[in-house]
């Protein structure tokens, strides 16, 4: 491997040449001693395989994005005093895997390359899990999709235990991270398929937030006008990087049927359309049963939710049971006040109201999905995912 290393310092670059030179990988290390925007990256030809830079303020700062932006086949290792999560944020889409402070140690500075390096290796290519991906999808707009794809995800994660992936699909009005934070969401779907070139497991991972122990979150756009930027590949390369880096991907599908969301519900091993007792909603869960048909899903991928569920309503699940021709659904019960605090909070239910009977509805669902770790060994969970993933 051939690094360069770019700084104003002559110590930085004597102190990181050394412990560069002394690591396993043995690399042919070049300095360049001089502030950023005097240097050309490369010199008299010489094109290294990653380039270690050093920018002491802001407008150093704007030079190297030019930089990287012009040479987006090397990789880098940024060094820069007080990155904050803007900087952060343009670096990333600059194709930076390594922003460390400064000041730094030659010994962070060798780990940050070693990483690198092993990322660009063949053995990574190896999977160490196989996540299943389930999607939520609303047979009509108000179903409560998405209250039910947080906190099942916020349930799945089972405070930590799991690694979780919460992706939210509803491309044009998602919100799906404000039913579990107030906090805003570091990136979204459209920035990664932007980057879908460059994409890895520290570009998505980046591109999420961490809402809870073992919970991330893959936001929606916030202009609904970015919804275009996303395409069916690059739902594919995300859901399938997403599966060598979680134990469960859940998909808010959304409401609107388009190639993106095809792709989606396509790559998800099981289905749960959310719908409402109403013959609106039924209506619309019939013309959701006639695409699946179409579609050649087989009956047990799809597992029909029923949302705001009272045993009092003139519609009944025996009446559903004959409109859509199945056997078995999930039902939450009606507790308005419990679902509207915990959606105006932004706090999942189950943290918010724990022995609420919609909770224990929803961490019933969970359990279906993948059983408790608390009640069931290690082994027990994993053996489940991949008994399911090879169904």
């Amino acid at each position: 491997m051939k690094i360069r290393i770019i700084t104003p310092s002559r110590l930085n670059a004597q102190l990181w040449s050394d412990a560069l030179t002394k690591s396993p990988l043995r690399p042919t290390v070049v300095t360049v001693v001089q502030p950023l925007p005097m240097v050309n990256v490369l010199i008299n030809g010489s094109r290294p395989d990653l380039v270690v830079v050093e920018a002491t303020d802001k407008s150093e700062f704007e030079v190297f994005e030019t930089l990287a932006a012009a040479h987006p086949e090397l990789q880098y290792v940024l060094v820069a005093a007080q990155p904050d999560s803007d900087m952060l944020m343009r670096a990333m889409r600059a194709g930076v895997r390594e922003v460390l402070p400064a000041p730094t140690t030659p010994d962070d500075i060798a780990a940050a390359v070693n990483r690198l390096a092993k990322k660009s290796a063949p053995a990574e290519l190896s999977i160490e899990r196989h996540g299943r991906v389930i999607g939520l999808l609303s047979s009509k707009g108000g179903s409560g999709a998405t209250f039910v794809a947080a906190n099942l995800a916020h349930m799945l994660a089972a405070k930590g235990q799991r690694r979780v992936a919460l992706i939210d699909l509803n491309l044009q009005f998602g919100d799906a991270a404000l039913f579990l934070t107030s906090a805003k969401p570091n990136s979204d779907v459209t920035e990664v398929a932007r980057n879908i070139q460059r994409l890895d497991r520290e570009l998505l991972q980046a591109a999420m937030a961490n809402v809870s122990p073992g919970l991330w979150v893959l936001a929606a756009p916030e202009d609904p006008a970015h919804a275009g930027d996303v395409t069916p590949q690059h739902v594919e390369a995300i859901l399938q990087l997403a599966c060598t880096m979680f134990d469960v991907v859940v998909v808010d599908v959304g409401r609107s049927l388009s190639a993106v969301t095809l792709k989606a519900l396509d790559m998800c091993e099981r289905v749960y359309p959310v719908l409402q007792l109403t013959l609106p909603f039924i209506r619309d869960a019939r013309r959701l049963r006639e695409l699946f048909h179409s579609l050649d899903y087989p009956g047990d991928k799809i597992r029909w939710v029923i949302n705001r569920h009272q045993k009092s309503g003139e519609i009944t699940l025996d009446d559903l049971r004959k409109v859509l021709a199945a056997r078995d659904f999930i039902t939450l019960p009606n507790q308005y006040d419990v679902v509207a605090s915990s959606v105006n909070q932004g706090v999942p239910v189950d943290t918010l109201a724990p022995a609420s009977a919609i909770a224990r509805a929803l961490r019933d669902m969970a359990n279906d999905i993948v059983p408790d770790p608390a009640k069931a060994g290690r082994a027990g969970w994993l053996s489940g995912i991949f008994k399911g993933a090879q169904a």
